[in-house]
């Protein structure tokens, strides 16, 4: 199957193109159809298999050939979780929609309102927006809804665990009841269940979840060593294979900060990404990662979900997280679309259990090898796979910020899969990652 037979324009089709792709994955090749066909559709698929260009793509074309938008009005409301997330919609948009008359505009809080007041102003074909940003501007009246044709809930897992709710239940409130309403998640719970009972009484369902929670494209090895020395060890890895791009977890911001700060040190380019940084930080942050003017991003949970680094090799596990489904989600920023990967994990011994459970979660015993020259006094204990099926943890906040703009992060149950190359395993570098603009 290719593009071109899913019912989308030229234009459209030369964007794609242009990006490289001709096939779409299977949950692009399953929602773009009944998208264009105006249907509501709930969507569940795991994290990289290109739930973005499912909605993106149909909407834009849905939009290219209808009415002009009027000044502080939107035409399609696309609501994620966090502010990464919004601008790479966002970036999706301005790229597949760059030879259509289709504006896009995307707000997120951390960063001043007024710019986004003043560019409402002009009205917006599609918004994408955190919620919270999103009832800020409307109770200022810069948006209304009465144009209103789409509204698409992305990351709907996401946003629950989050506590945005309310927020939600609040910007639904304000809808016109006449909307094609999409929501697209990697995992379904009985509050997604739930919030779709509020959406829509008839909706399509397309489910694609492998048997296999993590990549097979991701190569897995845990490296048993000293608290004390998962430093050094780290950067002897980064030496020694010559990485020139790394995507480092830790645990805490300032344990993200000392290590980003230690590695710099030792002559190797660092920052830290989380939520105690400014929005400007953080854009400028990832946008110099993923151009390579730094080697490594040493990131808390907040950068687990949601980003596209392109062609990224390495993905480090500084520390494991205190939730095993957050391994799944970490380990799945490489290996995407086809590319391969490695996953390395520091695991000290007081991590065993942390270790188990992520065993347990993924029914596999994770690859040991010992560094030499690093070899742990505090020995970990041999894993003994368990079987038994996993319950989920209660949700802990790793990386408080602002919840209304998205930082608030907390856990959910993820999956990943084996899957060709396709479209949505790119991103690209946007303006200032507020608004992006195709109109002429």
């Amino acid at each position: 199957m290719s593009f071109t037979s899913l019912g989308l324009s030229a234009p459209i089709l030369k964007a794609i193109h242009e990006q490289g792709y001709d096939t779409p994955s299977l949950i692009q090749a399953k929602a773009i159809p009944v998208v264009l066909e105006g249907k509501d559709v709930m969507a569940i698929a795991q994290t990289g298999t290109g739930k973005t260009a499912g909605f993106t793509l149909p909407i834009l074309e849905r939009l290219s050939a209808g009415q002009r938008v009027k000044n502080n009005y939107v035409r399609a409301l696309i609501l994620a979780p966090t502010r990464e997330l919004v601008a790479q919609i966002n970036e999706s948009l301005i790229k597949y929609g760059r030879y259509l008359n289709v504006s896009s505009c995307a707000v997120f809080g951390g960063v001043k309102i007024n710019p986004q007041l003043l560019r409402l102003r002009k009205g917006s074909d599609i918004l994408v927006a955190t919620p919270g940003r999103l009832l800020d501007l409307y109770n200022q009246n810069a948006v209304k809804f009465s144009q209103l044709e789409v509204l698409v809930l992305d990351e709907a897992d996401r946003m629950l665990d989050m506590g945005f709710i309310r927020d939600i239940r609040k910007v639904l409130a304000v809808l016109p009841k006449q909307r094609q309403n999409l929501l697209f998640s990697a995992t379904f719970t009985d509050a997604i269940r739930e919030l779709t009972k509020g959406l829509v009484n008839h909706l399509i369902e397309i489910f694609v979840t492998p048997h296999d929670l993590t990549a097979q494209t991701v190569e897995q090895s845990i490296y048993p060593v000293d608290k004390h020395q998962k430093a050094p060890v780290l950067v002897r890895l980064i030496k020694e294979g010559n990485w020139r791009q790394v995507l480092v977890f830790n645990r805490t911001k300032h344990g993200a900060n000392k290590l980003a700060h230690y590695l710099n040190e030792k002559g190797i380019s660092a920052v830290p990404m989380h939520g105690n940084k400014s929005q400007g930080a953080r854009t400028k942050a990832l946008a110099d990662f993923k151009a390579g003017a730094v080697r490594v991003l040493v990131a808390t949970d907040i950068a687990a979900r949601g980003i596209d680094i392109p062609q990224l090799q390495q993905v480090i596990n500084f520390d494991l997280p205190n939730v095993s489904e957050d391994y799944v989600h970490r380990i799945g920023r490489t290996g995407r679309a086809g590319e391969t990967g490695k996953a390395i994990s520091l695991v000290c011994a007081d991590e065993a259990a942390e270790l188990f459970d992520i065993e347990r979660l993924i029914q596999q015993v994770l690859t040991r090898i010992e560094m030499e020259g690093f070899k742990p006094s505090n020995r970990l204990m041999a894993s003994c796979l368990d079987l038994r099926p996993t319950r989920s943890k209660k949700p802990k906040a790793v990386d408080s910020g602002s919840q209304r703009s998205g930082e608030n992060m907390r856990h959910y149950k993820p999956s990943k899969s084996k899957t060709s190359r396709y479209l949505g395993g790119k991103s690209h570098k946007s303006g200032n990652g507020i608004c992006g603009n195709n109109a002429n």
